[in-house]
């Protein structure tokens, strides 16, 4: 409500523009979990054509989501990473079994670190993804590291679930 005599205030002023008034976050550029043996170059992924994430090319490198927020800003930044293939384990071989507080690291091309703690892990059947629950805004840095996991479905040559180990900005 305007107070009597003051001139009305526009609910949205003309010409408004926002400014950015945080520090621009670099890209990230390695990715380190001493507990679990992983250190990784980072891959860029976008968006396949059908809509779907991309996920690393080769099973020994994780790949961030640039789509979404870079490791250290506020939302959750997303890495990917494959669990195997046919011939050898994957970067995130062992992420089902990380613990609550394991120390994950992302190395920027900035030379800082953002220092991430698992807070959770999660096992999910793929056709009940959470989107929302990994990809949604966040008002804190968030960190999402996501994989394949559980039985393996010879049939559509993939497994049935996903591991999802979620990490809060130390």
């Amino acid at each position: 409500m305007t107070p009597i005599g003051s001139p009305p205030v526009p609910l949205v002023a003309a010409g408004f523009r926002s400014e950015q008034t945080f520090p621009e976050v670099a890209e990230p550029v390695r990715l380190r979990i001493p507990a679990l043996g992983v250190d990784s170059p980072i891959q860029g992924l976008g968006l396949r054509e059908d809509g779907e994430v991309e996920v690393p090319a080769t099973v020994g490198v994780a790949g961030w989501y640039r789509l979404g927020a870079r490791p250290g800003q506020p939302g959750p930044a997303v890495i990917l990473g494959h669990v195997d293939s046919k011939t050898e384990p994957g970067i995130f071989a062992r992420l089902s079994g990380v613990t609550v507080g394991t120390e994950v690291r992302v190395d920027r091309s900035d030379g800082t670190t953002a220092t991430f703690r698992i807070t959770g892990v999660s096992q999910v059947a793929k056709v009940r993804f959470p989107t929302d629950l990994v990809y949604a805004p966040t008002l804190d840095p968030t960190l999402r590291l996501v994989t394949c996991g559980g039985s393996f479905d010879r049939s559509r040559g993939s497994y049935r679930d996903n591991v999802i180990a979620f990490a809060d900005l130390a």
